[in-house]
């Protein structure tokens, strides 16, 4: 059941208290003896919010510390670029990073002029200065992504330009949380004044370049040339400066609303749960550009560190993830001439198998893997994936000529290529998606919740193929059953049951005491919730 809020304007009285967050920021000190408490980096780096003593300046001073570290034992002296989004706790964030980083000598760019980096950018300028650059390049990105207003995040990409893999991170959070403990006794830094006026903190344009470079991904003269109008939600992100700057140098017949970063994000309709969370593929959170779709040809918007798309279209309001995952895979497979027949794409195993169907009919190879965009990073930056993607509404993918972009999600091109599909097919993403359906059935997909307790949770990250002893799925036979994914072997963190036309997955909440299973039909919206109730027993028989 939705919220009394869900996909109003927030009300003032759920607004975010920013000088209080700011202050707890400083003031509050972290007990690593509370596990909620510590450093802890998922699948996006380190998350929390500073009046719940989860991201405070301890934190950023040890992982920040901790990520010196892990660059010098592994020879990265190149510059490190440092990205922030516009939550509140991103600025004070960065100027803590920068007292520790001149104190251990590293040399930094940051955006002019205090402006904010989208988590594409950075990836993008990383992959760039390594091209040149006589020692490796890094990157942070500031950000906990989507989440709502109270909270920080902070993220470190290496010179591959993506997510980082668990081997760095799990490095990075052990060593902070050991800083923690020793009360911070191992973090080297200097006073925010001297950081700030180190010849090691460099002012740089970042967005720019990326900006120029746009042309090499995507087809801006057809974009143009279609006259569309289109319409763009910042969503009060970082990404402001570079939507102003695509309509500055290419002249695209193009509106901009919320253009202004405001840390309670005020304008936001709340989310399902009547929370304010910058969520660009909850229908709830998008209502506002919802209701604009009849205005535009084509209209998208961003959460606030712009990793995510959100794509509205005239023909369906607000696209699926999945959905538009599928068109874009069938569109650029079929019109990237320079790409090589040997490129794979990349889906997670909790994506549509709609992507399988699309690819089938092109003839390609699907990799799935686990949840996560880091396992898409190795095949988009050697060139053997041509698209990245995952059902959360991130995805990049390769130039027209079949060399890295990004690594990390890019929501920007994302966007600007349901321009460019609208603009040459003449079909908004929308109208071809129903095609889909007509050709290979209607995908009936939800992801639910169920109750589990911590023991229940580790016994289902770690599940044996032993523990299922089931042989039919909501009346069709089990045709297979794996705990690791197909593309590259490794563990889901749970496991994915699959019939002739439909599937689950199961995944323990790394915060919460549930499990999150992701479902999918291809016959009906009753079949699809025998999958989750068969899903649940099975579920609950293999952990209990």
């Amino acid at each position: 059941m939705s919220h009394k809020y869900a996909g109003e304007i927030a009300p003032k009285s759920i607004l975010e208290d920013i000088p209080k967050l700011v202050a707890s920021y400083y003031t509050q000190k972290p007990d690593v003896t509370q596990s909620g408490q510590k450093v802890a980096f998922g699948t996006s780096g380190h998350r929390g919010s500073s009046t719940k003593n989860s991201f405070n300046e301890d934190h950023i001073f040890a992982i920040t510390q901790a990520m010196c570290e892990y660059r010098k034992e592994n020879n990265i002296k190149g510059t490190l670029f440092i990205g922030k989004d516009t939550h509140a706790l991103s600025t004070p964030a960065q100027l803590s990073a920068l007292q520790v980083c001149v104190a251990n000598g590293l040399t930094c760019k940051i955006a002019k002029d205090d402006e904010y980096t989208p988590t594409p950018v950075i990836s993008f300028t990383i992959l760039e200065a390594n091209k040149s650059s006589n020692n490796l390049c890094d990157g942070v990105v500031i950000t906990p992504s989507h989440n709502p207003p109270s909270d920080g995040g902070f993220k470190y990409n290496p010179p591959n330009g993506g997510p980082a893999d668990t081997d760095i991170t799990d490095f990075i959070q052990n060593r902070a949380n050991e800083i923690l403990k020793n009360s911070l006794k191992d973090v080297k830094k200097v006073s925010l004044q001297e950081a700030l006026e180190s010849e090691n903190v460099q002012e740089y344009d970042f967005i720019t370049p990326y900006v120029l470079a746009l042309k090499e991904i995507v087809d801006i003269d057809a974009i143009k040339s279609s006259k569309l109008k289109i319409g763009v939600d910042p969503m009060g992100g970082s990404g402001i400066g570079v939507y102003k700057k695509i309509k500055e140098i290419y002249g695209l017949n193009m509106d901009i609303v919320n253009e202004y970063a405001d840390p309670t994000f005020s304008f936001m309709c709340c989310d399902r749960d009547g929370k304010i969370r910058m969520d660009c593929s909850s229908p709830y959170a998008m209502a506002s550009l919802i209701t604009l779709k009849e205005k535009y040809d084509i209209a998208f918007a961003n959460d606030p560190d712009f990793d995510r798309h959100g794509i509205v279209t005239p023909s369906v309001g607000l696209m699926n993830p999945n959905h538009y995952l599928s068109v874009a895979i069938w569109y650029l497979f079929s019109s990237r001439e320079r790409w090589s027949s040997e490129l794979g794409i990349g889906k997670t195993v909790v994506s549509s198998s709609m992507i399988d169907r699309v690819a089938d009919s092109l003839g390609k190879k699907v990799i799935e893997v686990p949840v996560g965009f880091k396992w898409f990073v190795d095949g988009l930056f050697r060139g053997t994936l041509g698209f990245g993607g995952e059902e959360s509404a991130g995805a990049s993918f390769l130039r027209f000529d079949g060399s890295a972009w990004s690594t990390d999600k890019d929501g920007i091109i994302l966007n600007l290529l349901a321009a460019e599909i609208t603009a040459k097919t003449k079909k908004d993403p929308g109208e071809i998606y129903k095609e889909f359906e007509a050709k290979y059935g209607k995908a009936y997909y939800q992801r639910i919740d169920a109750p589990a307790s911590p023991q229940q949770k580790a016994v289902l990250k770690n599940l044996s193929l032993e523990n299922i002893t089931s042989k039919t799925l909501a009346g069709e036979d089990i045709e297979s059953i794996f705990t690791k994914a197909d593309g590259n072997g490794a563990k889901i963190g749970g496991l994915k049951v699959t019939s002739k036309n439909g599937w689950f997955a199961a995944r323990p909440s790394g915060t919460e005491d549930i499990y999150k299973i992701y479902a999918e039909s291809f016959i009906s919206d009753e079949h699809l919730l025998e999958i989750q109730k068969e899903a649940k027993e099975i579920v609950l028989s293999a952990i209990s």
